[in-house]
């Protein structure tokens, strides 16, 4: 199965359907391909109110794939979606009047999906701030970039428009400044090094990311050993690009994933004592889109990340 350019949820998404999708049922299939948590009572609405198309024709939930079916799902804005600002405890590490950093915990979503509107970074942005930019809609107001959930560290939010072009042409640009700490499984032989390999969906899950030559974005990822454990590597990592998942794709692609990540990392990753991937962002620097000063900001390594090294090093 092929998919269109997409990163996140847009409006438009779209599939040509290949052999090792045929007989599956349609509302499944989308429920999984979709990069959102969005619920398969969700899209089978969605389906019903004609919002999905196969071979430019509108089919039921209960559709069987064929190879070769071209999918077109429209998402539609919400007409009357009110997201409600929720008083979430945030770590604000810098404000003014256009952009606010913050430090993201693990286990906080960035922003709202379909069908999960609340519990957000966003709804702790609404009650903060009161004012969030609109050029990413109303389900993500004021979000120019995303980590994972359960990746912890520093997120930029513009409070307004020209804030918000600016810092999204700074990350097209790949001038953004973002480095990352990492625990990784085994021992990193070279001191540093560059990851240049493609990122694309993977084929056998859907809700997942490879590295393939198909249907794929250009991704890249510098390293630099900081520690070694013997059977543990601390790294930081500079993103040139901003894939999703890029970094636990290309850890897991050169044979070092990283620890505690249940999606890319071994079973045994499971069981370091952290509830997901021993990944923060550590570094973001960027250009104020107002007075144009070069802004750089840290934020220390959480306390479960700071467990696992200290476990790591008094072994």
């Amino acid at each position: 199965m092929s998919v269109s350019d997409q990163e996140q949820l847009e409006s438009t998404l779209e599939w040509i359907a290949g052999a090792e999708d045929r007989g599956e049922r349609i509302d499944k299939f989308i429920t999984e391909s979709l990069e959102e948590d969005v619920s398969r009572t969700q899209v089978q609405q969605w389906i019903k109110d004609g919002h999905l198309t196969v071979n430019g024709a509108t089919v039921k939930a209960n559709y069987k794939i064929a190879e070769g079916d071209r999918l077109l799902l429209t998402i539609p804005e919400p007409e009357e979606l009110n997201l409600e600002p929720e008083p979430i405890p945030l770590e604000v590490v810098y404000e003014d009047s256009d952009v606010i950093v913050v430090n993201k915990p693990r286990g906080l979503v960035v922003h709202p999906a379909p069908g999960h509107y609340s519990g957000t970074l966003v709804n702790a942005l609404l009650y903060h701030c009161k004012d969030l930019s609109g050029i990413n809609g109303v389900m993500r107001p004021g979000i120019v970039h995303r980590i994972d959930k359960d990746t912890s560290g520093l997120l930029m939010a513009a409070k307004n428009d020209l804030a918000h072009v600016s810092l999204a042409a700074q990350l097209k640009e790949h001038s953004v400044n973002r480095k990352y700490l990492a625990v990784v499984h085994g021992n990193v032989a070279h001191d540093n090094g560059t990851i240049d390999a493609p990122i694309g969906r993977d084929p056998h899950d859907r809700k997942l990311y490879t590295v393939t030559d198909k249907n794929s974005k250009h991704a890249v990822t510098h390293f630099v050993v900081l520690e070694r454990f013997g059977d543990f590597t601390l790294l930081e990592l500079k993103l040139e690009t901003g894939r999703t998942h890029q970094i636990r794709v290309h850890m897991k692609f050169i044979g070092h994933p990283l620890a505690g990540d249940p999606a890319y990392g071994p079973v045994k990753s499971k069981h370091v004592g952290m509830d997901g991937q021993a990944l923060h962002a550590a570094v973001l620097g960027f250009v104020h889109p107002r007075t144009g000063e070069h802004l750089q900001f840290e934020a220390e390594l959480p306390e479960d990340m700071q467990h696992l090294l200290h476990v790591l090093k008094n072994r």
